[in-house]
């Protein structure tokens, strides 16, 4: 019983995060936060916020990360975007293939992005290790990524760039749909629980 009470907060949490998250996207960009925000950001009130943020792309300074999307296996292309007010921000411009990785034409000029606001993801994924000297990333580690760059006072979260036309890097693949399959775990629990009192009273009356 008590872990089908269980499953059903956790019903509560994921239906909550779930209609938080499509309220996000759906919502008009705000300005990305700006360094006098950066301590008070926190997955609950910053991820999946659609922001907007002008500035120019740092060229040749592309990270690749490893990613496995709907498109197949790949990478995601990091590119620092320095904004008009001077700080950076790690923008992640989309998706290439792996056997078009070259294939990432960078934008001249000053450049108005829009897309999700994505809080860093340290360490790696993939059951590997970032290894910045190598330059092979496996997760979205702004600290990281950042300091590989030189980049000083960068934003601590990255911006999941919108698709912007044909062609790579292809911006617009963040998942953002949740399984939630809490409920029909709670309803197993309590079936077994019920079942389990009913032999239990079997077994008495015997």
């Amino acid at each position: 019983m008590g872990l089908g009470l269980w499953q059903v907060q956790r019903l509560a949490w994921k239906s909550d995060l779930i209609a938080r998250v499509d309220a996000r996207v759906a919502a008009a960009p705000v300005p990305a936060p700006g360094p006098a925000d950066w301590a008070g950001l926190t997955a609950d009130n910053a991820e999946y916020r659609r922001v907007s943020v002008t500035g120019d792309y740092v060229p040749d300074s592309d990270v690749l990360v490893q990613a496995v999307t709907e498109r197949g296996a790949g990478f995601w292309v990091m590119t620092p975007l320095v904004t008009r007010q001077g700080w950076p921000v790690l923008v992640n411009r989309g998706f290439v293939a792996a056997d078009r990785r070259d294939d990432r034409p960078l934008p001249a000029g000053p450049q108005t992005v829009t897309g999700l606001l994505r809080l860093s993801q340290p360490d790696g994924a993939f059951l590997r290790a970032n290894d910045p000297e190598a330059g092979r990333w496996y997760s979205r580690d702004t600290q990281a990524i950042a300091a590989t760059l030189g980049l000083t006072d960068a934003a601590p979260y990255f911006i999941d760039a919108d698709r912007a036309g044909e062609g790579q890097p292809i911006g617009g693949l963040t998942v953002t749909a949740f399984r939630n399959s809490h409920l029909s775990y709670a309803l197993t629990w309590f079936a077994m629980a019920g079942g389990l009192v009913v032999l239990t009273a079997y077994a008495l009356r015997g």
